[in-house]
């Protein structure tokens, strides 16, 4: 994919600033304004403020004159960030359009299974690309014969390429230069380098079968555990897929900032066995014998990469810091909420909102009142202030916009899905990034490749 980070993408940024190779737009009018040029740079460096750190190092001001922008940079920039801040910035939306359509063939081409309707999607939709580009940039000019290197060809190989050997992520380069990185290592003799590298290359096939075989690999794995205990956190039995971190504030929470947590409780259990409807009363309490704690941090821990949440109201930030609050949760909602004397019909829906707070509640004796009969029983609930998402999207890319913050829900951790990144659009406007889904996977299965090289 180097064919699209490192050409493609630069060159399509060097014809937008007037700076590639001498030539003017000519008949076309896709140049943008230094100014707003420089509005874009700055706006960029300044999202990697909003972006939580998970998703990457921070974008540079791509403005800047001899800024350095790695193909992972350009790659972000290209999926996430250039399709918010490029929005109403060429003088005419055609230009705009057409990169559009670009981030999507791209997205496509990156997820980690592609089906037959989205390969044909590719192949038609990179002929009509490559057109249109002719008619943009080229011009049907042969003095403008620079705006089509082979790089622009080459866009109509990826779908038989993706049909003849699979996936992008199987093959591109950026797993196969990191492990460049891992073996070079192992030349320890300058006079024969590449014995050392073979040896090397068959003592990891070697440990890898003893691995499969044995099916000893966490005994042989040489990398520290990732998921064993670690002081200062907290994990439940009850919740196998988050852990707990500082800060922590032991001090039990007044009871006069509950509410959203009684009333959330209530939906929780209902009824009790007996036909008995729980009340707020039943719910209030029971919380007074309840030991409930709030805790700053969550860490998922279902996978190697789980995001790290932070709750917003607990704890400090330093300047430098990045926002990592705003998460993806999903809730049923009664579709018949509004109308009397109609059963309820839930759905789930997908919201997304900023974590405030992390409750950690444990009943230590049993509670019938809310059919708790065990000893000890154990619940962890966000208090999540959501976003009010606007109508407006961006037609293909699955990018959402907010203005504003509603009301708080407070719901059980194991609803919320992943962290999420924004990026400010002006106006008092933010654009949602969600990395999860096709694309998260295909990232996650090349860093475990990576992670298990790294074994040896």
């Amino acid at each position: 994919m180097h064919l699209i980070w490192e050409n493609l993408i630069k060159n399509l940024l060097k014809l937008w600033t007037g700076d590639f190779k001498g030539m003017d737009s000519g008949r076309e009018d896709y140049e943008l304004e230094k100014s707003v040029w420089d509005s874009i740079g700055e706006a960029t460096a300044a999202s990697g403020s909003t972006i939580p750190s998970a998703y990457g190092a921070r974008v540079p001001n791509v403005a800047s004159d001899g800024v350095y922008l790695t193909a992972d940079m350009l790659s972000f920039w290209t999926t996430y960030i250039g399709p918010n801040l490029l929005r109403g910035r060429f003088k005419h939306v055609r230009y705009y359009n057409h990169f559009i359509r670009l981030v999507r063939l791209l997205n496509i081409c990156l997820q980690f299974e592609i089906t037959s309707d989205e390969l044909d999607e590719v192949h038609a939709g990179f002929i009509s690309w490559v057109e249109d580009y002719e008619r943009f940039y080229y011009q049907y000019d042969a003095q403008r014969l620079p705006t089509c290197p082979v790089t622009i060809h080459a866009l109509l190989h990826i779908a038989p390429s993706i049909k003849g050997t699979g996936p992008v992520w199987c093959y591109w380069a950026f797993p196969m230069e990191r492990y460049c990185g891992k073996i070079q290592p192992a030349i320890q003799n300058r006079r024969f380098p590449y014995a050392c590298l073979a040896r090397h290359v068959l003592e990891d096939a070697r440990l890898t079968q003893i691995k499969s075989i044995y099916n000893v690999a966490e005994t042989l794995s040489l990398c520290p555990p990732r998921l064993g205990s670690i002081p200062g956190t907290f994990t439940d039995p009850s919740y196998p897929t988050c852990r707990l971190h500082p800060p922590r504030n032991p001090q039990r929470p007044d009871d006069s900032t509950l509410t959203l947590l009684v009333g959330a409780m209530v939906t929780r259990f209902n009824e009790n066995n007996d036909g008995t409807v729980v009340t707020p009363a039943i719910v209030r309490e029971c919380l007074k014998e309840a030991d409930i704690e709030e805790w700053g941090k969550i860490h998922r821990i279902d996978s190697d990469v789980g995001d790290r949440i932070r709750a917003s109201e607990l704890g400090s930030t330093r300047d430098d810091s990045r926002d990592a609050s705003f998460v993806r949760y999903e809730m049923y909602v009664d579709q018949n909420a509004t109308l009397h004397n109609v059963d309820p019909e839930y759905e789930l829906e997908t919201f997304y909102g900023q974590l405030l707070r992390v409750y950690l509640i444990r009943f230590c004796h049993p509670c019938p009142e809310l059919n708790l009969f065990a000893s000890t029983t154990t619940f962890i609930m966000a208090s999540i202030k959501t976003c009010k998402i606007l109508t407006e999207t961006i037609p293909g890319l699955d990018i959402h916009f907010y203005s504003s913050l509603g009301k708080t829900d407070v719901i059980d951790i194991t609803s919320v899905q992943c962290l999420v990144g924004r990026i400010a659009c002006g106006r008092n406007k933010w654009a949602l990034i969600d990395r999860s889904g096709t694309l998260a996977r295909a990232q996650r299965d090349v860093k475990q490749a990576d992670e298990n090289e790294h074994d040896v």
